[in-house]
């Protein structure tokens, strides 16, 4: 299992916490779902990462969330609706562990990060 890392971010300017969580891949790469961009605040080098050209699935639940998550800390919030959703109906689907342990559905996560969005809570962020 490929470890990842989950990032809540209170509002769409500020991180909060993170979550280390462990995503389908069975080798030891690291996903290019832009951890670093999103971690260091660059919402543009992120969604420009997360829509160029790279070898993940567009389909990937954890590339969606951190679209979703870019976007809507640039104010961008039908887009990053539209991203979490995208998250919720793909056909990839694996469990992530959550810091506490907890392993949670990749569709739970996206539909927390929507239901966040929609309700002006921290947003979650699937990422490395």
């Amino acid at each position: 299992m490929l470890p990842l890392i989950a990032l809540a971010f209170a509002s769409p300017a500020a991180a909060q916490s993170i979550i280390v969580v462990t995503g389908p891949q069975a080798d030891s790469q690291v996903l290019p779902v832009a951890y670093s961009e999103l971690k260091a605040g660059e919402n543009r080098a992120a969604v420009a990462k997360l829509t160029g050209e790279t070898t993940l699935d567009s389909r990937d639940p954890s590339r969606l969330i951190n679209l979703g998550t870019a976007y809507a800390r640039l104010g961008r919030t039908a887009d990053a609706a539209a991203a979490y959703d995208a998250a919720i109906d793909s056909p990839i689907r694996y469990d992530v562990e959550l810091a506490s342990g907890r392993y949670v559905d990749s569709r739970w996560a996206a539909r927390t990060a929507r239901a966040n969005l929609d309700q002006g809570k921290p947003l979650l962020a699937l990422a490395r």
